[in-house]
C-alpha cells in the first residue's frame, strides 16, 4: 500500500495541466485572464485525477478493498470530469499545436462537416450515456474486474474508458455550448437515466447474497470486512453518494426548465385570451 507513480498516469495529467497553464498565462499577459472560477475547477479535476490515481487510493482499491476501488471509480467518472469540463480543459489541448497550425486545425473543423458531426454525436445525451454506462458494466463483469486487477495493460485500459467516456457524457451536460445545442430535456432525462442505473447498479451489487469477485477475496479481513460486507460497501457508495452527485447536477437543469416555463406561461395564457 502506497502512492502510485505510474508513467502512463502522470504524464497526461501533467501534460495537460501544463498545457492549460500555458494557456492561461498568455491570456492574462494579453489582458484577457481565464475567469477564476474556470482555473479552480479545472485544478481542482487535476488534483481529484491525482487523489484517485497516484495516492494510497489507487493501491488499496488495486490489492486490497473492492470498496475502494469503487470510490476510485466515482471520482474518476463523476468529480473530475464535470470538474475539468467546466475547466473548459479541452481547449488546453490546442495550445500543443503551434499558432499556425492551431489557425488550421481551426478552419479545417469549421470547413469539414463530418470531425464536427462526429463530436457532436459523441457528445449526445444518449450517445455519450450509452457508451459510459457501456463501460462501467463491461469492466464490473466479474471475469474482467479481476483481469482489471491482476493486469497493469487492462488496469490501464478500465481507467481510460472511464474517464473518457464520462467526459462525453458530461461535456454534453455541463459545457455551456453543448447545452445550448442540445436542450434542457435531454440534459434532464440523461441525468435521470443515470441516477436510475447508478442506484440499479450499486443496489445489484450491495444485495448480492455472495461476492462477485475473487481479487479481494483474501485481502478484505485486514481491514475487518469479509469480502461480501466489502462488496456492499460497494455496491452503497455506487448507490447514495452516485445518486446525490447526478441529482446535484440535475438540479439546475430542473430549475432553468420551470424558470423557463413560467417566464414563458403569462404570454401564452395571455395570447390564449
Amino acid at each position: 500500500m502506497g502512492w502510485t507513480f505510474e508513467p502512463w498516469q502522470l504524464v497526461p495529467i501533467a501534460a495537460v495541466g501544463a498545457l492549460y497553464g500555458r494557456r492561461a498565462w498568455t491570456l492574462a499577459r494579453r489582458g484577457r485572464p481565464l475567469p477564476p472560477l474556470k482555473v479552480a475547477s479545472f485544478a481542482a479535476g487535476l488534483a481529484v485525477l491525482v487523489l484517485a490515481l497516484v495516492t494510497p487510493v489507487d493501491s488499496i482499491g488495486e490489492e486490497r478493498l473492492f470498496s475502494a476501488h469503487m470510490a476510485q471509480h466515482l471520482l474518476l467518472t463523476m468529480i473530475a470530469p464535470p470538474l475539468l469540463v467546466l475547466g473548459d480543459a479541452g481547449m488546453a489541448t490546442l495550445w500543443a499545436v503551434p499558432p499556425r497550425a492551431r489557425r488550421a486545425v481551426a478552419r479545417a473543423w469549421l470547413r469539414t462537416r463530418w470531425p464536427r458531426a462526429l463530436w457532436e454525436a459523441l457528445t449526445h445525451p444518449a450517445v455519450a450515456w450509452l457508451l459510459h454506462v457501456a463501460a462501467l458494466w463491461t469492466w464490473h463483469v466479474p471475469r474482467l474486474y479481476d483481469l482489471a486487477v491482476r493486469s497493469a495493460a487492462a488496469h490501464a485500459l478500465e481507467h481510460a474508458s472511464f474517464v473518457l467516456t464520462a467526459l462525453l457524457f458530461w461535456w454534453g451536460l455541463v459545457d455551456r455550448r453543448a447545452r445550448r445545442r442540445i436542450g434542457v430535456g435531454p440534459a434532464v432525462l440523461s441525468l435521470f437515466l443515470a441516477a436510475v442505473h447508478g442506484a440499479v447498479f450499486g443496489a445489484a451489487i450491495a444485495l448480492a447474497s455472495r461476492p462477485w469477485y475473487g481479487a479481494h477475496v483474501r485481502t478484505t479481513a485486514a481491514w475487518g470486512l469479509t469480502p461480501l460486507e466489502d462488496q456492499q460497501l460497494a455496491g452503497l457508495l455506487m448507490w447514495v453518494p452516485a445518486g446525490i452527485v447526478y441529482l446535484v447536477a440535475l438540479a439546475p437543469h430542473v430549475v432553468g426548465m420551470l424558470t423557463e416555463r413560467a417566464r414563458r406561461t403569462p404570454v401564452t395564457a395571455f395570447a390564449g385570451r
